[in-house]
């Protein structure tokens, strides 16, 4: 059974850190896509980072390159993101998930990935 398990999300103040962690199993986690996608309350779900296992190329959105930072532990099978200089338009329910294939689309579309995880929500006040 694939299990995908984010957690880390809290509250803090804009300028802020925080690290999200996703723990897999289930899949070969050597050769995936791993993804974090966020969704804001009325907003689309918006893809935030991705990194391809088999060799740690990663792709990230725009709005948060030079902010946040995603990598893989590959002996405990976990993805973080570390999240710097956070911003109140940070404020989201963040996702991770995981395509065991090729990314039809695009690292970016949410449709490519075959499995999630719950969510973890993370608020940045101003």
């Amino acid at each position: 059974e694939v299990q995908l398990q984010a957690s880390g999300g809290g509250m803090v103040h804009t300028g802020g850190s925080l690290r999200l962690s996703c723990a897999a199993s289930g899949f070969q986690f050597d050769y995936a896509f791993i993804g974090w996608f966020r969704q804001a309350p009325g907003k689309e779900r918006e893809g935030v980072s991705c990194i391809r296992t088999s060799d740690g190329y990663t792709y990230g959105a725009d709005s948060v390159k030079g902010r946040f930072t995603i990598s893989s532990d590959y002996a405990n099978h976990r993805v973080y993101l570390q999240m710097n200089s956070l911003k109140p338009e940070d404020t989201a329910v963040y996702y991770c998930a995981a395509a065991v294939k090729d990314l039809r689309g695009g690292w970016r579309a949410w449709r490519a990935y075959d499995y999630w995880g719950q969510g973890t929500l993370v608020t940045v006040s101003s």
